[in-house]
């Protein structure tokens, strides 16, 4: 465990925290391309084939049977971490991931953990090109039972990974590779909870949200804003799955203005998600603005249930004539 107030980079943080866990349970496991022998495309991972030796693997190129192997893994009993080079190729293993382990402890009526975590490097800025630098995000927060996390700092991403490998199910663990040079002091807390968002920079101007490398940006533009007379708070969200709607809601409050950054594409983005979420809950009159959605559950089997999951024209007319206020009129005979 590194020392308190220690000044390490982002990649060693991330392999200090498997060692850690390897260390403390034997049922961790760790696998992946070039991740044993070589240490990583990254060099996030040398040593750990030579401290803890066939419990660290490296696989044949498949990401798929990465997956596979970790979702067998898990069920059987131990705590799974493959890497997936590029997160890019997350792609290549999304059955296992989303089909198999995200269900799991929703089929088996929560008596089944899947404790597995996919680590993997996203993100562009290192001229890797169009299908090695994406940012898979919005992949994956789609996927209840699937956790997603993208800590900003080699602190955060010490005690994330660490919670995420003793959580009982599945999480995707992304790195922006543009981090694992920075260094960051790493404080002595060994665990963080996910799904709880940070506010790393008070302000009284307007809110930044980001996640990941985005924070940094968030940052170093408060810096300049400040400069300008202008004071921005800044809001890491640290992890997509669970969301912190909470943390953003009350920082928007204070400020009444928001940017949401987000390093990808503004359709389908988590970014626009959230200030959607942001519109219906913090910033207008419920009647003016809201969303209807399934539950954040996988789909149910029996029929009833899932009648009632479905977003059908029934619940449709139900909210709207709720929210305009007639279902009180049709009660009271108006």
């Amino acid at each position: 465990m590194p020392e308190d107030n220690e000044t390490i980079e982002y990649r060693v943080a991330i392999r200090e925290a498997i060692g850690d866990e390897m260390d403390r349970d034997e049922s961790v496991v760790f696998f992946g391309e070039d991740v044993a022998i070589a240490g990583g495309v990254f060099a996030v991972t040398p040593g750990l084939h030579e401290r803890f030796g066939e419990r660290v693997i490296d696989t044949p190129i498949s990401e798929l049977a990465m997956s596979a192997g970790a979702f067998g893994a898990a069920v059987n009993g131990l705590r799974p971490i493959f890497e997936i080079m590029f997160a890019d190729f997350l792609l290549l293993s999304m059955d296992s991931l989303v089909n198999q382990a995200a269900k799991y402890w929703y089929v088996s009526n929560e008596q089944a953990p899947c404790p597995l975590v996919v680590r993997s490097a996203m993100g562009a800025g290192g001229n890797f090109g169009a299908m090695h630098s994406q940012s898979p995000i919005p992949w994956l927060q789609g996927v209840p039972g699937l956790k997603v996390v993208a800590p900003a700092t080699a602190g955060d991403a010490y005690a994330l990974l660490r919670q995420s490998i003793r959580d009982e199910n599945p999480v995707a663990f992304l790195e922006h590779k543009r981090l694992y040079s920075v260094k960051d002091p790493v404080s002595e807390v060994e665990t963080l909870p996910l799904g709880e968002a940070a506010v790393v920079r008070e302000g009284a101007d307007v809110t930044l949200v980001s996640i990941s490398k985005g924070v940094r940006d968030c940052l170093r533009a408060a810096d300049e804003l400040a400069e300008k007379g202008v004071g921005a708070e800044v809001v890491d969200l640290r992890s997509l799955r669970p969301l912190d709607t909470e943390t953003v809601l009350a920082s928007v409050a204070k400020t009444n203005r928001v940017v949401m950054v987000e390093e990808g594409p503004l359709v389908g983005g988590w970014a626009a998600n959230l200030l959607g979420i942001v519109a219906a809950e913090g910033l207008h009159d419920l009647d003016d603005a809201w969303v209807i959605a399934c539950p954040e559950t996988p789909i149910p089997y029996t029929p009833t249930l899932e009648d009632a999951f479905l977003p059908d024209e029934g619940r449709i007319v139900h909210e709207v004539e709720t929210r305009l206020g007639l279902r009180a009129e049709i009660a009271t005979g108006a």
